[in-house]
């Protein structure tokens, strides 16, 4: 059956000589996955492959059905043409480590339009931001977590959580009221971080997901962010 629905992208695999398998989470589905017959073939002329490039917003009508894990697209196109996320060094390190988080962690295949809605917004302030988008990676994990049902209330949860689980979080006053602003404040809030700091922090947030996600592996995208912002 026929339906529209709107998407992130998130990821896409090869298959076979000129096909991929593309990760979307969408509107109305949640995660799924769709074959895209033809992207990588030279006679494609149409780049289609850009479209689903990560965080890329789309427009879809899709064949859905249920009882499939792969499904297939009728129509695409992005919603929201990029002009400065997959360009400029900073922003696209950050897409690719928030996307990569976000395949490790969300594995619902049933529609939340809160979420989707959070996820557009997250992109959006990311795509137009010119200034005070420096933390955004940490903003987006620590307010991803009320999503994921594991939210700390503030940095004390945060760091007690860590410490029950013998993490070495040990931070200062500056650093414990950015991370309040970060969890409870709008994208753009100032939060002033040492280069240190942030480090220390991202490492943090990482290792509090580790506590409550099981499968989060190698985050592979993980070291160019911390080399790219350092």
């Amino acid at each position: 059956m026929l339906q529209k629905t709107k998407g992130v992208a998130l990821n896409y695999i090869r298959y076979r000589e000129t096909s991929i398998i593309a990760r979307v989470y969408t509107e109305d589905f949640g995660l799924q996955s769709y074959l895209v017959n033809g992207v990588r073939s030279a006679k494609n002329k149409n780049n289609k492959i850009a479209l689903f490039q990560p965080l890329t917003l789309l427009d879809m009508v899709v064949y859905y059905k249920e009882d499939r894990d792969l499904h297939r697209l009728s129509e695409v196109k992005t919603s929201h043409p990029f002009q400065s996320l997959p360009f400029e060094v900073a922003k696209t390190s950050m897409g690719l480590f928030v996307t990569e988080m976000l395949t490790k962690t969300l594995k619902e295949e049933t529609g939340s339009p809160v979420l989707f809605r959070f996820l557009v917004e997250s992109v959006l302030f990311l795509e137009e931001a010119q200034a005070h988008y420096e933390n955004f990676h940490l903003a987006f994990l620590l307010k991803l977590t009320s999503f994921l049902g594991f939210s700390p209330e503030g940095a004390r949860e945060f760091e007690n959580q860590l410490r029950e689980h013998s993490y070495p979080f040990l931070p200062d006053s500056d650093t414990e009221s950015a991370l309040n602003l970060l969890i409870r404040y709008p994208y753009g809030t100032p939060a002033p971080l040492s280069r240190t700091a942030r480090n220390e922090l991202l490492d943090a947030v990482v290792a509090y997901y580790r506590i409550h996600v099981d499968s989060l592996g190698e985050i592979k995208s993980l070291p160019v962010l911390r080399e790219v912002l350092s």
